[in-house]
């Protein structure tokens, strides 16, 4: 599964770390909020419909974030917009540790998406350049499993600070840790360099490009598909992880130490989710590898939330469920990156990744309103639901770019379901 490492070089493997830390980072700066949710909820005395709202505004900032971060990677470079990202979001988790209302909460989560979107944006954009088109996917999805492992991280040191400290101290000790990805900034700028493609690119000048490039007739059935289905994926990701910790403490009734475990389970298998998604979109394609993973969503989220399932049986599909849904992410990086010209890939892969968190970001909130009058579990589930059958129908649509050479065409979806192999590197 890792015999591809073995083959890059050291500025690959330097740009592929850049990447790692920083997403690994970001997502347990993420995850922290959805973890100490059921303390806010208590010593703040929020509604869900507050908490929901709360999620759903990062998600659109994040979203912007995203777009405005691959466009300024195209302008001013992949590398040093990675790094003001990640400050950005660092900064933001820390100062979270300090406040005393929900305007201020909301203001400083706000600020944190900004950075959350952009990061993910620069820092794929920069190993899809790096990486040769034989394991573009495999590598992309490595860097994607670095969300589990940051979400491990998060549910770790939540488990032991609120095992330590009264509630109202262990919560905002976890954003503090979040100065902790600042650090890696200094890596960066000393050891990364953008990609030889990006800057051949730059010295003609033809990374001067519009926001609204990707907009024009040759892009605009790519970019509105790749949006639809960036809806999906994170439309069912966020409406079922949001409210998960949630869902186990309250409907469940589980405890702190249980509701741990319970979410270690999915993490794993989220894990191994993203790393064998990798390696199927270079072996199978990668509209075969995201339609998979995206039917089996739809069954692992009916199996889990709405049948009568004991807690034993809870705990065990959490694997399916935490395999499957980590496998639609893991799989967009190098479809969208081979969307796009290297002018404006940063541009695009960063608009189709983050478009759907914009739409995406109701799917919270209206989680969060709803519970009330269906319950949380039937709420989650009907908004994943929805939006990993939006996943299924936008991937069908998108052409194969399997084994394609960036900057060359990608081929008409009829024609890429079997993608010659003498393209590969």
């Amino acid at each position: 599964m890792f015999a591809w490492y073995r083959d890059t070089d050291k500025p690959q493997k330097r740009a592929f770390w850049a990447a790692f830390g920083g997403w690994t980072l970001e997502a347990a700066d993420a995850q922290m909020f959805g973890l100490v949710l059921p303390t806010l909820l208590a010593t703040w005395h929020l509604s869900t419909g507050a908490a929901g709202t709360l999620a759903s505004v990062t998600l659109i900032f994040t979203a912007f974030g995203g777009w405005l971060a691959g466009w300024a990677s195209d302008r001013y470079g992949r590398v040093r917009v990675l790094q003001w990202t990640i400050i950005v979001y660092s900064t933001a988790t820390v100062l979270i540790g300090f406040t005393t209302d929900y305007s201020q909460l909301m203001v400083l989560r706000s600020i944190q998406g900004f950075g959350f979107g952009g990061e993910w944006a620069a820092g794929a954009v920069l190993v899809s350049e790096y990486m040769g088109t034989r394991n573009r996917g495999r590598a992309l999805g490595t860097v994607q499993s670095g969300w589990a492992l940051g979400w491990g991280l998060a549910l770790a040191t939540y488990t032991v600070l609120f095992s330590l400290f009264p509630e109202e101290w262990a919560w905002r000790s976890m954003f503090w840790l979040g100065a902790l990805p600042a650090v890696l900034v200094i890596v960066i700028r000393r050891k990364v360099t953008d990609p030889p493609l990006y800057l051949r690119r730059a010295a003609k000048a033809e990374n001067r490009v519009s926001l609204l490039r990707i907009f024009k007739p040759d892009l605009l059935r790519v970019t509105l598909l790749g949006a639809l289905l960036g809806l999906g994926s994170h439309g069912g990701y966020y409406a079922l992880t949001t409210f998960l910790p949630t869902y186990l403490r309250t409907t469940h009734g589980l405890s702190v130490l249980k509701t741990s475990g319970y979410l270690a389970v999915f993490i794993a298998a989220a894990f191994f989710g993203y790393l064998t998604s990798g390696t199927l979109a270079d072996r199978i394609g990668r509209r075969r590898n995201i339609m998979f993973f995206a039917v089996m969503c739809l069954v692992s989220v009916v199996t889990y939330l709405f049948l009568p399932i004991s807690d034993t049986q809870m705990f065990f599909l959490g694997i399916p469920l935490g395999f499957f849904s980590a496998g639609i992410p893991a799989g967009l990086g190098a479809l969208f990156a081979e969307l796009y010209p290297t002018a404006i890939r940063g541009t695009g892969q960063g608009f189709c990744y983050n478009f759907g968190r914009i739409v995406a970001a109701a799917f919270p909130a209206l989680v969060g309103f709803l519970s009330d009058r269906l319950g949380m579990g039937t709420s989650i589930g009907l908004f994943a639901g929805t939006a990993y059958g939006i996943a299924v129908l936008a991937v069908a649509l998108l052409p194969e770019t399997s084994h394609k050479e960036l900057d060359t065409p990608a081929l008409p979806a009829a024609e890429g379901s079997e993608p010659p192999l003498a393209s590969a590197r």
